[in-house]
């Protein structure tokens, strides 16, 4: 799989893998303190201590930082995700670890994606979750619950097995958006809110593979598969 966007297409030199490393350091510092929208191209250069066209050299724009960041913590991610949920074998508890691994992950950079959202929220973004810019990542964060759900003790027939990674994905960004605006010390009402519902969901995935529920499964299918494609049903 190729990535469309913030990925260099040469090997780095060290001096200027550090200089890249710092002025998304910077960037992403700035973000956090002024908002991405108020953050100039100029003031990050400043802030990395770099003149700004070795900043346009690196980045050509804010959006290619945000892109990097996130390529940076995919990476990160799908190299470690797998062997904390080899040792889970209950649906539940790999859903739940999944998420909590990607909370974890996201943790140093809370308020920094609370200041993203304002702008990576607008569903027009090349920075949002859903957008055509950003295809690659959610193919590859769908694909964990497909390792999720793959090693679990439940199997699941074709038509959900092709779908429910998706859904799943989908009640990660909304535990993620959740967690963002969180205030509970700890973020222990996120933490909850993940505890019930995972159980809640596993129930439903079990419940969902009865043979009495097949017209109703396949209805919900035909929802989903048409919300994705951007069609009405009939």
């Amino acid at each position: 799989m190729t990535r469309r966007t913030g990925a260099p297409l040469e090997r780095p030199t060290p001096k200027a893998e550090e200089t890249r490393r710092r002025i998304l350091a910077a960037a992403l510092d700035l973000f956090q303190e002024r908002g991405f929208a108020e953050t100039t191209m100029r003031d990050i250069a400043s802030r990395a201590g770099v003149a700004t066209g070795a900043a346009y050299y690196y980045f050509p724009s804010k959006e290619a930082i945000i892109m990097a960041f996130y390529w940076q913590t995919q990476t990160a991610f799908n190299a470690t995700f797998r062997e904390p949920l080899a040792r889970i074998p209950d649906l539940a508890g790999r859903i739940r670890e999944l998420i909590r691994l990607k909370l974890d992950q996201f943790q140093p950079y809370r308020e920094f994606l609370g200041a993203l959202f304002r702008s990576a929220g607008d569903p027009l973004s090349p920075l949002s979750p859903f957008s055509e810019e950003t295809r690659d990542i959610r193919e590859q964060s769908i694909e964990h619950f497909q390792v999720a759900l793959q090693g679990s003790n439940v199997k699941l027939p074709q038509d959900l097995a092709d779908h429910v990674p998706f859904l799943l994905w989908l009640y990660q960004m909304g535990i993620i958006l959740f967690w963002i605006y969180d205030r509970s010390a700890r973020q222990t009402r996120t933490r909850l809110l993940l505890d019930k519902t995972s159980d809640l969901i596993a129930r439903a995935i079990k419940l969902a593979r009865l043979g009495v529920l097949k017209p109703f499964r396949q209805t919900a299918i035909d929802l989903l598969v048409s919300v994705k494609d951007g069609k009405e049903t009939r």
